[in-house]
């Protein structure tokens, strides 16, 4: 009998957030490094930092791995810091490209504000951890505390002259001759394990921006299906929308007065769309939107917010398009005084709220919202004719087989 032994390298690439799917791919690179036998794992890192609980899981994998596991902070500007600091030193081989830099490993609650004892044991424990850990690996234990409990950083050359790394190098090929000097490595061929299409869709949505933008997108593309029933498109893109920005949130501590001020003003713009004020409620919507949109996530720690840009961006789309209406409205009625209430008799319009007899409805006429009564009951979609206009900015009307 025959035994094949395959010798490779196996690589992966861990960027952005250390969050649930990344963990989820650095095990399955590992596992698929076991079944190969390779003879080297390999993974590329450029991170902000992440969550305590994943970081662990990845430090428990490396620390446990009976393959070598080489982590190396690439490409050139890239970096490593927080709970990408662990990571680095908990790895047997560990790997900086120039211009790349490592530290700031201070823990921070993501829950808001923490008492100052629960505080303390939070920064004791992970200097002690982060202390263990270069122990193990017998890297500077000094410095690794100093990252904790003083946030310092370092660049590549001088975190190889700390002994906190093993290697400096240009390129992944270089890194693997240098390793090649410190162990046997038969078959140098680099395998990549990419990311599946479930694990990079999970790691992007669980990004901050892309969660709040899902959750916004969703939202209202729920209220146009409210708005228009029967679409089916807008209801079902906006279900699925808000329950993604949805998952993408649930890692991360939500403020609920944050959320409830969002939701109003949603609520503010389908009042504005069904009965127009011509601004008070739009500006209420938009004040609430940025006001909710800036609470949404109590974090201090920079890459898990919400980009106040963003947040500016969506209040100001949101802000163009009623005021974009609202615009149109008023210029409809500055036409009034030239024509007299007599211009708007005779013209067709469109029934938008169903409209029974003794109960106003909204129709629109000429790009603009009225509210509307009728002798009669006239449904959503149907054509109508003004036949009067009435004291308060209301039309009756009737219903019409006329185009125009």
């Amino acid at each position: 009998m025959i035994f094949l032994i395959v010798s490779r390298i196996i690589l992966g690439r861990i960027e952005g957030i250390i969050d649930p799917p990344t963990t989820e791919y650095f095990n399955r690179v590992c596992d698929y490094a076991e079944k190969v036998r390779a003879e080297l794992i390999l993974f590329t890192m450029d991170t902000p930092g992440g969550l305590d609980k994943s970081m662990r899981e990845i430090v428990k994998r490396e620390l446990g791995s009976k393959i070598p596991i080489c982590i190396y902070v690439y490409p050139d500007g890239a970096r490593c810091a927080s709970a990408g600091v662990f990571i680095l030193l908990a790895a047997h081989y560990a790997a900086m490209c120039p211009g790349t830099n490592m530290g700031s490993a201070h823990p921070v609650a993501i829950g808001g504000k923490v008492p100052k004892e629960m505080k303390e044991k939070i920064v004791n424990d992970a200097a002690a951890y982060i202390k263990a850990i270069a122990e193990k690996r017998g890297r500077n234990e000094e410095w690794a505390e100093k990252a904790v409990r003083k946030s310092v950083n370092v660049t590549a050359h001088k975190a190889l002259e700390l002994n906190l790394i093993d290697f400096v190098a240009d390129s992944v090929q270089e890194l693997i001759e240098k390793i090649s000097q410190k162990i046997e490595i038969r078959d140098k061929n680099i395998e990549e394990v990419k990311w599946l299409f479930k694990e990079r869709f999970l790691h992007t949505i669980t990004n901050p921006n892309i969660a709040y933008l899902l959750l916004v997108l969703g939202l209202y593309a729920l209220i146009f299906e409210l708005m228009h029933p029967g679409a089916i498109f807008p209801g079902v893109f906006g279900a699925v929308s808000l329950l993604l920005g949805l998952y993408g949130l649930h890692i991360l501590p939500v403020n609920y007065a944050g959320i409830g001020l969002i939701i109003l003003g949603i609520v503010l713009f389908i009042l504005e769309a069904l009965t127009p004020t011509f601004g008070p409620l739009t500006i209420g919507g938009i004040t609430c939107l940025i006001f909710g949109s800036m609470m949404l996530i109590r974090v201090n720690v920079p890459f898990l917010k919400i980009s106040r840009s963003l947040i500016l961006t969506v209040a100001i789309l949101l802000g163009g398009f009623f005021s974009f209406a609202l615009t149109m409205a008023l210029r409809a009625m500055r036409r009034r005084p030239v024509t007299g209430k007599e211009g708007l008799i005779g013209l067709v319009g469109e029934c938008k709220q169903p409209i029974k007899p003794g109960k106003e409805g909204v129709v629109m006429v000429q790009g603009t919202l009225w509210r509307a009564i009728a002798d009669e009951s006239i449904k959503r979609g149907e054509r109508v004719e003004v036949i009067e206009t009435l004291p308060g900015l209301i039309l009756k009307v009737k219903k019409t087989k006329r185009i125009a």
